[in-house]
């Protein structure tokens, strides 16, 4: 079966945390440089950037994955991946109509840019993605799974917005069967399943050239989330 380098959770020009250069042709075309096989765009509670970075990734010979870093009712972050567009767009239309009707400040908290599919700018959403959607951890996996997509915790290991840092800790009840870890943290403080890792990039510099694979079925996004399910544990985690 074929392996794929991959990263699966960075950020574009609607995250407002998220350089305003991040724009998804300019990501797509930093993924390829890196050596990425496989990526996915995961902006703060919205997939509207990711119709043109699938295009753009796909024109770069990258599988290429629409998705989400969704920051649930607790203000844990959890990274959700889906098959295509019109599922991670149906998505995105759920969560925007359940964040808090909060308007960004672009001036204190960064731009919320949408782009088309030449790559300009061309509206910002009002909505602060930052915010915490009226979505509870133990709905998210349900929520994603019926729309072909996995979903799993953000950074778990970290201080912030994560599993661990806000609840406490792990439940299987949640429908999660693997996490997101920080390079360098410490297994042995972490709860026994696999782990994937990601760059989180915020900047076109924090994409690192590639170093962690995925053995998948066939080069497609379908087989990228069947992967990731099915992941097991060994040796501490997925590396």
């Amino acid at each position: 079966m074929p392996r794929v380098y991959y990263d699966f959770h960075m950020h574009s020009c609607l995250s407002p945390c998220a350089d305003d250069d991040c724009t998804p042709a300019n990501l797509a075309g930093m993924c390829a440089l890196a050596g990425l096989q496989a990526a996915a765009l995961t902006d703060h509670n919205s997939c509207r950037n990711c119709p043109p970075f699938v295009r753009h990734a796909q024109s770069r010979g990258l599988i290429a994955l629409p998705g989400m870093e969704l920051c649930t009712k607790e203000e844990v972050h959890v990274i959700c991946l889906f098959p295509n567009v019109r599922e991670a767009e149906d998505f995105s239309d759920f969560v925007y109509g359940l964040l808090p009707d909060i308007k960004n400040r672009p001036d204190r908290f960064g731009n919320q840019y949408v782009c088309d599919e030449e790559d300009n700018y061309v509206s910002q959403a009002e909505k602060f993605l930052l915010s915490a959607a009226d979505i509870g951890i133990y709905e998210v996996a349900g929520l994603v799974c019926a729309r072909g997509g996995v979903a799993f915790p953000s950074h778990i290991d970290r201080d912030a917005f994560s599993l661990l840092s806000n609840l406490g800790l792990w439940d299987g009840a949640m429908g999660f069967s693997f996490a997101e870890r920080t390079r360098g943290s410490d297994p042995l403080k972490l709860p026994r399943i696999p782990y994937i890792f990601n760059s989180d990039a915020h900047a076109l510099e924090d994409l690192p050239d590639a170093r962690h694979s995925l053995e998948i079925a066939e080069k497609t996004p379908e087989a990228i989330i069947d992967a990731l399910k099915n992941l097991c544990y060994h040796s501490g985690g997925f590396e």
